[in-house]
């Protein structure tokens, strides 16, 4: 079980005096400005008001970074979650958005607790690639609505029959609205390529809202979207539950932990590849666990660690936690001091973050470069994708799994064969050189070699080769030296073997068996000397343990 040990421990026992936090508080400031305007378009861009956003920033940003396993991870709300927790508002209110969270929390908590932090790395890359192109694309989707100012009372939720309605509304753009939009696009754009350490979201930002008010545009802003937001914290309370709404909206809580936990442990190995530390992945998730359930009791959204929020940290010198925790203080003193401003902010502007946001999110290159990859690998991306922006987030990521470890199955089977050729080599075992010679075996005896794990994927491999060989042996010896891995499947298949050979009247001998392999047949019953079974350290034992049972059966 995990020890309970944030990173932020160690770095105050290294020692933290008055020029660290100077330098931190800096950084969390830098961080900040990037995270301000991000946060308000992530949450409209997921069907909910601006300032939720901004709690999930502040509550959850601050509780990541005191509770979590890397020195300099920046959390908050992140387009990763814009699909399910638009799609779960959609289905579930806000409310049962709340309630998936917080149980999404607690997932978190007990996989980081129970030390699966490592599974995450075997997630297959073709199905990250997969379903984070296709919320990408899903996040710029929902945003040609602003960008373009359609008059739409309702846009449909789903990627075929949105695109319809767009098409269908047309006709309605304004070129107001458009003219703002591309002036924020190429405004950062602009920026990033000419200066690239500038808050271009921000300026951007800043820059719309001023043209927009001094020219009194006809555009659509945050105050006519949203004419009531709240400024402050709320009160912190609990979601409301019922076994009833909990079981309605476990698959998307599963959905919420898998998306936090994959990007909260890519984003921290990203920054120790920039600082050249370590994190805890374990502790990491407890942290994300923690930081939604904060999260859900001021009512934000979920909240994982933001990959281009750390880097921002790191490249403005932040070197703890307390980067990140001051990052949160500084949007919550916006909250608390400037939440009138955000009713000047052009939609149309947040929609070209949001583009932004999405086309980095789409890793182009690496999608791409995948399309290169064999076919099984290039169904899983493509399949993934389609899902993605066709159907469900949770569906996507359950049969590109699937598919995933199915094919690489099929791969690994592949690699496992089963020989009957042998010859003793100077250790007593095998040479290369001696596959396929069969002078060595005793009369009456029968061999068999298995080379890679033995899986429910290959389970029948051995049955198919002891029925090819034509005749009824009164010895088997089966070698399991190159046998790492047993499965259930793999044990049964033995099991069967063994059954199969005692029915012919043969008794079997185990060669080499290791510790794995060994513990999972002892688990089943299948001992040494026991009803015509029996093991044997190597293969040259083997052999005289199987001379001497074939001169016994004969005689």
């Amino acid at each position: 079980m995990q020890k309970f040990e944030p990173k932020i421990i160690t770095t105050m026992q290294e020692g933290y005096d008055f020029g660290c936090f100077k330098t931190d508080s800096i950084a969390g400031l830098t961080v900040a400005i990037v995270a301000l305007p991000l946060s308000m378009a992530l949450a409209i861009a997921s069907g909910a008001s601006p300032d939720k956003g901004l709690i999930t920033a502040v509550v959850a940003g601050f509780l990541i970074a005191l509770f979590g396993g890397s020195r300099v991870q920046v959390g908050g709300p992140t387009g990763a979650f814009v699909v399910v927790v638009f799609n779960v508002i959609a289905l579930h209110g806000y409310d049962g958005l709340l309630l998936a969270t917080a149980i999404a929390g607690f997932i978190l908590f007990i996989a980081g607790l129970f030390e699966l932090g490592r599974l995450i790395k075997f997630i297959p890359h073709p199905v990250v690639t997969g379903f984070t192109a296709g919320i990408a694309v899903i996040i710029a989707s929902s945003q040609v609505k602003d960008f373009l100012g359609l008059s739409m009372q309702n846009v449909p939720a789903d990627f075929l029959p949105k695109w319809q309605a767009y098409f269908d509304a047309f006709s309605s753009i304004q070129v107001m609205t458009v003219g703002v939009g591309v002036g924020a696009l190429v405004t950062i754009m602009a920026l990033r390529k000419f200066a690239p350490k500038l808050p271009g979201f921000l300026i951007a930002i800043i820059l719309a809202s001023i043209v927009v008010a001094l020219l009194k545009l006809p555009v659509d802003t945050i105050g006519t979207r949203f004419p009531d937001i709240p400024s402050g914290l709320p009160m912190p309370s609990l979601p409301v539950v019922s076994w009833e709404k909990v079981a309605e909206v476990l698959p998307s809580a599963f959905t919420i932990a898998f998306l936090a936990g994959i990007e909260a442990l890519l984003s921290a190995v990203v920054a120790d590849g920039m600082i050249g530390t370590r994190h805890r992945s374990n502790q990491e998730l407890m942290g994300q666990g923690i930081a939604n359930l904060g999260s859900v009791m001021f009512g934000g959204l979920p909240a994982t660690g933001a990959i281009a929020r750390t880097a921002t940290n790191i490249k403005a010198g932040g070197k703890t936690p307390v980067a990140a925790m001051m990052h949160s203080v500084f949007i919550l003193a916006f909250i608390l001091f400037g939440t009138d401003l955000m009713a000047y902010v052009p939609m149309a502007a947040l929609a070209a973050i949001l583009f932004v946001v999405a086309w980095g999110m789409s890793e182009y290159d690496r999608f791409v470069a995948l399309l290169r990859m064999p076919n099984s690998d290039r169904a899983v991306l493509l399949l993934t994708f389609g899902l993605t922006v066709l159907v469900d987030l949770t569906v996507a990521i359950g049969v590109g799994v699937t598919l995933a470890s199915l094919l690489f199955m099929a791969r690994m089977s592949e690699t496992v064969s089963v020989q009957n050729g042998t010859g003793i080599g100077k250790d007593g075992d095998l040479d290369e050189d001696d596959l396929g010679q069969r002078d060595d075996l005793p009369k009456d005896v029968e061999v068999f070699r298995i080379n890679g794990p033995v899986f429910f994927g290959v389970a029948g491999e051995l049955l198919d080769a002891m029925r090819k060989i034509g005749r009824k042996p009164k010895v088997i010896i089966l070698r399991m030296r190159l046998v790492p891995l047993l499965d259930a499947s793999g044990v049964t298949m033995i099991e069967e073997f063994i059954e199969q050979a005692k029915l012919s009247g043969a008794k079997i001998i185990l060669s080499a068996v290791q510790p794995q392999p060994r513990e999972m047949l002892t688990r089943v019953g299948l001992n040494d000397n026991e009803d015509g079974l029996f093991f044997e350290n190597d293969y040259k034992g083997a052999l005289e343990l199987a001379e001497r049972l074939a001169t016994i059966t004969i005689h």
